[in-house]
């Protein structure tokens, strides 16, 4: 129980923050259409016997008062018809609310430093958590909490009626209806919680695998593994449906258990209610509205049943969720390095999310303003770790940090499916036209984009498509040059271009480089060879720092890649 309270109380304070009045209101409605309903049906039973009753008496049947009880199952049937409709309403828009504020706060959440990073290894992850597991979170309110409140508040309300006709009788019915219509469903959901979550697992599994076919389809072909992928989803397909079917029989014992409660119930409250009658301690049109009160009172547990078959996948999605949940601290900025300084590092150590070895260990190191640093090392040293440290991404364990603000060029360029003023004015919104076509000429871009159709209001495909390699990298230089900032990180900003437009990228870089600080994480000669000073670092350590003009710095560029 203290589990299932940990794992839904992020959500259930989301919930109620986000629309506390259009929830309780809803569940007001909800319990007012389920009361009217069992009040409706127990009139209506009471009133159809008396009337039948008193037309066997002439006298009886001049007495007899037919317009209050019409008007009073009128007036519930009215109520009834109103308040569903109202519940639906305010349950859905309260819901629907509650989901896209769930969203919002979720996309927050994967928007926190390194979470980027950590989402670009597992996609299928993120897109698994803002569709199922968003979707399986309707259940809580509308299928789990509405349901199990109403069904309880309709047992007391059959149960103070009958109890009206004899204490006993109204004890008796609310205990067993209690425990027997909350226990199916907390047993049910106890047997299918584990199935709910492998078929959970089955459906990411399916998903992901898929995703994985269809974008790596060419490469598996070469690799000859395209037969064992579609055998890995059609085994994540087999394990799903094995879940669905194992759910589907919790289902049909939930509805033969409830199917046995019932017959239980209206058979043991017709016995109850014949006997009051034949000791007349009731008339026979009120032993007829406690039969019907009784058989109207069974109706809301039959709701549970859907909740308790979800309520495994709802717990799954709240337990994976909640953890993004919690509100993101703003990152604190760098501290400012001293004058004359781009950045400065003193025996700074930093760890990955989840990692226990250090991805930077001892770290010291300066850059003046206006100078030039090449960070050159094998893969996996800490080249980038280091920039994604200068650049706030990975926060410094000890040790300290100062730097002036900066941009990052990552190795890989991400561009959007908008157009190509859209994908630049990522990096500056308030960008004019004018603005974004100087950048594309220093880039070397403008005549490619004008020879277009729609010159800069052509619209990419997704992923970029619609531009090769070598554009691509130049429209992330763009990008670059219209950040206006003191300091600009490249990680191996010229890595699978061609020699000459490798060549070209580099000196038009360069050229709007002047006057800043740049540190270029590299391996090869080309980018290298336009720093002030190298640093090899090794093993997350910085082993040596040489300056143009020093033997070891000529020693350092002879052991990078050739162009």
């Amino acid at each position: 129980m203290s589990g299932f309270i940990a794992d839904i109380r992020p959500i259930l304070h989301l919930f109620l923050a986000e629309r506390r009045r259009a929830l309780l209101l809803g569940a007001v409605l909800s319990a007012a259409t389920v009361t009217a309903g069992i009040a409706l049906l127990g009139l209506s039973g009471w009133f159809i016997t008396a009337t039948s009753l008193a037309g066997l008496s002439a006298a009886a049947a001049v007495t007899f008062d037919v317009f209050a009880p019409a008007a009073g199952i009128r007036l519930l049937a009215i109520v009834r018809t109103a308040a569903r409709y109202g519940e639906r309403l305010a349950t859905h828009d309260a819901t629907l609310g509650v989901l896209a504020a769930l969203r919002e706060r979720l996309f927050r959440g994967f928007a926190e430093r390194g979470a980027a990073r950590t989402l670009l290894r597992r996609p299928a992850r993120l897109l698994f958590r803002l569709t199922a597991d968003i979707d399986a979170l309707d259940s809580l309110y509308l299928r789990i909490l509405v349901p199990a409140a109403v069904a309880i508040g309709a047992a007391l309300a059959a149960s103070v009626a009958l109890g009206l006709m004899h204490p006993l009788f109204g004890l008796c019915f609310g205990l067993f209806l209690a425990i027997a219509g909350l226990g199916l469903p907390l047993i049910a959901a106890r047997a299918a919680r584990k199935h709910a979550r492998r078929r959970a697992h089955g459906i990411e599994a399916l998903r992901s695998r898929t995703i994985d076919l269809v974008a790596g389809q060419t490469d598996l072909l070469m690799a000859g593994r395209l037969a064992a992928q579609r055998s890995a989803i059609a085994m994540a397909d087999s394990y799903a449906a094995c879940a669905d079917d194992r759910l589907n029989r919790v289902e049909t014992g939930l509805t033969f258990g409830f199917g046995l409660v019932s017959t239980l119930l209206l058979t043991g409250s017709l016995l109850a209610v014949a006997a009051l009658a034949e000791t007349m301690v009731i008339t026979a049109p009120v032993a007829a509205l406690g039969l019907l009160v009784a058989f109207a009172a069974v109706e809301p547990f039959a709701a549970l049943r859907r909740g308790a078959l979800e309520l495994g996948r709802t717990l799954l999605a709240a337990k994976r969720t909640a953890p993004r949940l919690a509100a993101v601290a703003a990152p604190e900025p760098l501290a400012a390095p001293r004058p004359g300084y781009a950045f400065s590092l003193a025996e700074v150590s930093a760890f990955h999310e989840n990692s226990t070895a250090p991805a930077l260990e001892g770290i010291d190191l300066e850059l003046k303003k206006g100078e030039r640093l090449a960070v050159v090392g094998s893969s996996g040293a800490g080249k980038s770790s280091l920039l994604a440290l200068l650049s706030g991404e990975l926060s410094a364990r000890t040790g300290g940090v100062a730097a002036v603000p900066s941009t990052l060029l990552t190795q890989r360029t991400e561009l959007f499916e908008d157009n190509l003023s859209g994908n630049l004015r990522l990096a500056n919104p308030d960008a004019g036209e004018v603005r974004l076509r100087e950048a594309l000429a220093a880039a070397g871009l403008l005549a490619d984009i004008e020879a277009m159709p729609r010159g800069i209001d052509t619209r990419l495909g997704e992923g970029g498509l619609g531009l090769s390699g070598g554009q691509s990298r130049r429209l992330a230089l763009a990008r670059l040059f219209l950040r206006d900032t003191p300091l600009w990180l490249l990680d191996e900003p010229t890595e699978g271009l061609d020699g000459a437009t490798a060549r070209d990228v580099l000196s038009r870089l360069s050229a709007m480089a002047a006057g800043r600080s740049l540190v270029i994480a590299t391996h090869i000669r080309r980018e290298a060879a336009i720093a002030d000073c190298i640093a090899i670092i090794e093993g997350g350590r910085i082993t040596q720092v040489s300056r143009r003009g020093e033997a070891a710095f000529e020693k350092a560029l002879d052991r990078l890649r050739p162009d």
